[in-house]
């Protein structure tokens, strides 16, 4: 039964949950919140409000926004979502919390979400800046205008950040000038636009979700570079190598299975940032790579999710 007040009104599902489960749980929501979803990380405001700090060691809150004008739809998308996270919870996951609701009218939604994109630094330079918020620009800094659209890859999930900070050494080891860039499941491509901006000649995306493939083109756009990145619908192999760097945030199984085809993607000499890796699966990862001829080169960690740098070895 429709009730007149639930016109322009919105039902708000909301979880508390470790950062390690962010996307998981991120996954679920999706797949009733058609009115997107939103992550609100643990930060603090530092700089006098003008930069945030991130706490890893808080529960990050994970929003989606379900129509509420067919109360009974709603309430079903919330039924399923619970058991959905319960299930979830089985996987030994640290922390998920109970899943909360509350209606949201149209006016108060437009732009509520918004409010859980902070501005923030990665690395030394790499500042992520919200299409919607300002930023107090350093000398040195890499500024990205990101829209994250429905898209992963805001970069307020470890795996994100822990690919940046890889392009950034990269970057400083003079990998990236002038080199060509392959973004494996591109997704919102914050990476790809990270790369030129560090000074890759360009970057091509590949994504399985033609949503990601829009929203890399449209970021590509409001940050100055749609020349410099494109994006396409699609996996491996590219038909475009061999790239000077490639980088795959994915999924330890998902690198497990493609470690050759990255491999071929790779010029010899050639870089590959690898990251979607919890802990408990590196050795796996790490045998994968060894076996498709490259050797890990650097290795970053935040929490429980691990980034590698591998190397092709060069022509002989």
């Amino acid at each position: 039964m429709t009730d007149s007040t639930d016109e322009g009104a919105w039902l708000e599902l909301a979880v508390e949950v470790d950062v390690e489960a962010v996307e998981a749980a991120s996954e679920i929501l999706s797949r009733v919140a058609t009115g997107g979803i939103a992550v609100e990380p643990a930060f603090e405001l530092v700089d006098e409000g003008l930069s945030t700090r991130l706490d890893p060691s808080r529960p990050a809150t994970v929003r989606g926004y379900v129509p509420a004008r067919d109360r009974s739809a709603a309430a079903d998308a919330a039924k399923r979502t619970r058991e959905a996270l319960g299930h979830l919870q089985a996987f030994g996951l640290r922390r998920i919390g109970d899943l909360r609701t509350r209606i949201v009218h149209e006016e108060d939604w437009a732009d509520a979400w918004k409010a859980y994109f902070p501005v923030l630094r990665v690395g030394d330079r790499i500042v992520i800046r919200p299409t919607w918020r300002r930023h107090r620009r350093e000398p040195d800094d890499v500024v990205i205008a990101l829209d994250p659209g429905m898209s992963f890859g805001t970069g307020l999930h470890p795996t994100t950040r822990l690919c940046l900070a890889a392009l950034e050494r990269l970057a400083d080891a003079g990998d990236l000038e002038g080199g060509g860039v392959l973004d494996v499941g591109c997704g919102s491509g914050i990476l790809s636009i990270a790369a030129v901006k560090l000074g890759a000649a360009s970057a091509h995306g590949v994504d399985t979700d033609p949503i990601a493939v829009e929203a890399t083109s449209a970021n590509a756009r409001r940050n100055r570079v749609a020349r410099r990145v494109r994006a396409r619908l699609g996996s491996l192999p590219s038909g475009d190598g061999p790239y000077q760097v490639v980088v795959a945030n994915l999924v330890a199984s998902l690198l497990v299975s493609l470690a050759s085809d990255l491999r071929v993607e790779m010029r010899p000499g050639g870089a590959l940032v690898a990251s979607g890796i919890f802990v408990d699966r590196e050795a796996d990862v790490r045998d994968a790579f060894e076996r498709a001829g490259l050797h890990v080169a650097d290795r970053s960690i935040e929490g429980d999710w691990v980034a590698l740098v591998v190397r092709r070895p060069p022509a002989a």
